[in-house]
């Protein structure tokens, strides 16, 4: 089969893109910006891509369009797709019908930590000799690949990153509901895609209606802190729970005793594994617990799990270290939600402690941030960073003042040049910079570690 890909440089989307060829499918893929790395990846692989969305695509005369989340109503292409009534579907639909069907799918879903979780998951199963397929919206670096099939047969595992956004302009179901998950991870959840979500009510519901597809045979693994969490459990369940992340003893929950980079994995009052790591901070502690708790429902015990973690490599952009220059280091991270904004700096600090100076620099660039729907909470956010940087490219609401609580300890840049310029002015020997946002950052982290070396 011919698909032809609309969309197909996102995270996702290439992963499903990178799945189809491994199935011996043809594929072919346009977006409105072909570049690296994706790109790089996917023409590897044998795929064919074209910058735009031209109608005369059409021309290719594929067996059918797989549709990313990215296009919507008034894209040439699309246009061109529905006049003509030539075939469509969407990436969800396309991977749930031709690659999930009649496999052991684990969906790793909630609003942080999904992708990390998820190639946690991935590596533990590895590690078992379970040889699982996976889709994970980055690059786990024990692996070099963000999707693979597996092994192919019936029952195998699979494990999936499963996303609350929509699914396409035609299905404003979340992704997730179409992946019919045996072993479902609810990691957290919390307001976010104000674009799409009026509220987190409305979030619940689809975390309820992915609930709704877990079979009684199956297990959901779920955060024991999360209030939102319980609302959606309280709302019908019909599968077997496994809680994680109690606070204190509680008959049956996953829990963990020591700090995150060295803990023990406790089953109520029993020991049952133990994680020795480099990752930082209690957010990866809680996504270790969720991964070895769905990790056990396909047969891995913890012990082994904790053994397969000690040897876990996180995926790139999460406190990865980019370079060291006049005695400052450089840090990039994914974090982008007041919360993982938080608990990145947080982890930071509990790796270099009191001694030395965070400069948290970030830009609000999701379309949640975007927005302003959270703005009010990013001086919490950044409580513990001792400088912060706002760079404001593209903000509708006024970063300066939702910063000013802060006082001097922020600072707002309208543009590239004035952000580097401030750091290197600011910095000092011993400081530690953490870049953190989900997009490119105008290669931010490049220039400021260009800058500090000519400092003088």
């Amino acid at each position: 089969m011919h698909i032809h890909i609309l969309g197909i440089c996102g995270t996702f989307m290439g992963g499903v893109a990178a799945l189809a060829r491994e199935a011996g499918h043809r594929v072919t893929g346009c977006d409105a910006n072909v570049y690296p790395p994706m790109s790089d990846q996917l023409r590897a692989l044998g795929i064919d891509l074209i910058e735009g969305f031209s109608p005369d695509q059409l021309a290719l005369k594929p067996d059918l369009f797989v549709v990313g989340n990215v296009v919507s109503r008034g894209n040439a292409l699309m246009e061109a797709v529905l006049d003509a009534g030539l075939p469509y579907t969407s990436g969800p639909q396309w991977l749930a019908e031709n690659v999930l069907q009649g496999r052991h799918v684990l969906a790793v879903a909630g609003t942080h930590g999904k992708t990390t979780t998820t190639s946690m998951l991935a590596w533990i199963l590895e590690h078992a000799g379970l040889e699982p397929g996976f889709l994970v919206g980055g690059v786990p670096q024990n692996f070099g690949v963000s999707a693979r099939l597996g092994r192919v047969a019936p029952g195998s595992p699979f494990v999936i990153e499963a996303d609350e956004y929509d699914t396409a302009f035609f299905d404003k179901r979340s992704k997730f509901v179409h992946y019919r998950p045996r072993t479902a991870i609810l990691n957290n959840l919390e307001y976010d895609h104000a674009d799409i979500f009026p509220n987190l009510e409305a979030i619940e519901t689809q975390f309820h209606h992915l609930v709704r597809t877990v079979p009684s045979q199956g297990r959901l693994v779920v955060n024991i802190r999360e209030d939102a969490l319980k609302t959606v459990i309280a709302r019908g369940c019909w599968t077997p729970v496994q809680f994680f992340g109690a606070r204190k003893e509680e008959p049956g929950a996953l829990r963990s005793r020591g700090e995150p980079h060295a803990f023990d994995v406790l089953r109520g009052s029993l020991k049952v594994g133990r994680v020795e790591w480099p990752l930082l901070g209690e957010h990866n502690q809680l996504n270790a617990l969720a991964a070895i708790g769905a990790a056990e429902h396909v047969g891995v015990s913890p012990a082994v799990a904790g053994e397969a973690l000690s040897r876990f490599e996180n995926v790139r952009r999460r406190l990865e270290l980019r370079g060291e220059a006049g005695g400052v280091k450089v840090y990039d991270d994914f974090a982008h939600h007041p919360t993982a904004i938080r608990t990145t700096v947080n982890g930071l600090r509990r790796r270099i402690g009191d001694t030395a100076r965070i400069l948290a620099v970030f830009e609000p660039r999701s379309n949640t941030m975007k927005l302003g729907a959270m703005k009010s909470q990013l001086p919490w956010s950044l409580e513990e960073a001792d400088l912060s940087f706002c760079h404001t490219a593209g903000l509708t609401w006024d970063a300066r003042e939702a910063l000013s609580p802060m006082g001097k300890q922020a600072r707002v840049c309208d543009s590239i040049p004035e952000l580097v310029d401030a750091v290197v002015r600011l910095s000092r020997p011993g400081d530690q910079v953490l870049c953190m946002s989900n997009g490119g950052f105008g290669g931010v982290h490049g220039k400021l570690l260009e800058a500090l070396a000519k400092k003088v």
